[in-house]
């Protein structure tokens, strides 16, 4: 391996060898408690992205409970309690999405309320240009609830609701019926949700990402110590919450393998990690490395790919 390389693998990822990959089976399991400590980590409320990627991978082997691959991307828009919140249904066939804004409020007797704006034109910002005459509350899917300096709980009352969603549009299976946030977790049942039971609900976590690089030489698994054909990229980029991003030959073409970043937990020891894949072109997984949830490092090193990633302190 070239000597800068190896000094830059070293340096910057804290390397876990993943040479095997079949001595765990992802068999779904219900998510691990935090590890002592992890609530001393400051979340900010409706901040940030979440993605539901474990619970749907959890959830693999028995469709007939399968949810739906929901990402929220949520941010505060400007001091007077005004926030943007988007919805997508990932695996969507179309393509589903819809954009509101939240507006917090209390009440005389000290709940919150958080009640839906829609856009009155396609062309409304949710951005630093965001302005609230552009948008009309939905009353009557208001959630009410508590919240405190690092929880929130609130709900709005489904049958209300019911009544104004006709006129929303098809975007109103997206409203939310409920939001729950501690800490990185966001539980948020949908108005969809609603045709899969009195239980369902969406699990998300915020995505923490990462940047790094990747070298692979160009003999593929097939390559010597003494191959010098090294395809370096410094700007690779995933999110902690399925994030795959391909691999590439240095003229930019695809190399045939991905990278996949995930929080995940596995049954045996119902142990919860940070876990990064390498996957060929089929998406099997040939090598994985994983670390403990809170790492903000991790790498793999099989000799013909190296992969040194660390989380970004710009989110």
């Amino acid at each position: 391996m070239n000597r800068n390389l190896r000094h830059l693998f070293l340096l910057s990822v804290s390397l876990l060898s993943a040479a095997s990959c079949a001595s765990l089976s992802q068999r779904p399991t219900k998510p691990a408690r935090s590890p002592a400590g992890s609530a001393s980590i400051a979340f900010p409320l409706l901040s940030g992205e979440f993605d539901n990627h474990e619970q749907v991978w959890q959830s693999s082997s028995d469709v007939t409970v399968r949810p739906p691959h929901v990402r929220v991307i949520a941010r505060p828009l400007n001091g007077d309690g005004w926030y943007s919140w988007n919805t997508e249904l990932v695996d969507a066939k179309p393509p589903l999405a819809a954009s509101i804004a939240l507006k917090r409020t209390v009440a005389t007797d000290g709940s919150v309320i958080w009640t839906p704006y829609r856009a009155m034109s396609a062309m409304a910002p949710t951005d630093k240009e965001f302005d609230s005459k552009q948008w009309t509350a939905i009353d009557a899917c208001a959630l009410r609830g508590t919240m405190s300096a690092d929880s929130l709980k609130v709900s709005a009352d489904p049958a209300a609701c019911a009544t104004v969603a006709p006129g929303v549009g098809p975007s109103a299976a997206l409203l939310p019926l409920s939001i729950e946030q501690t800490g990185e977790l966001l539980r948020v049942r949908l108005y969809a949700d609603q045709a899969r039971g009195s239980d369902a609900i969406e699990q998300t976590r915020r995505v923490r990402f990462f940047g790094g690089w990747v070298a692979i030489n160009g003999a593929g698994p097939k390559a010597t110590a003494e191959s010098r054909d090294w395809h370096m990229s410094r700007d690779m980029k995933l999110g902690s919450e399925g994030s795959s991003v391909a691999i590439l030959w240095r003229d930019g073409k695809p190399s045939g393998y991905t990278l996949t970043l995930e929080r995940i937990t596995y049954r045996e020891g119902n142990i919860p990690v940070l876990k990064l894949s390498i996957n060929d072109e089929r998406g099997s997984t040939i090598a994985y490395a994983w670390a403990n949830p809170e790492a903000t490092r991790i790498g793999i090193n099989l000799g013909w790919v190296q992969v040194g990633l660390e989380q970004s302190s710009h989110e």
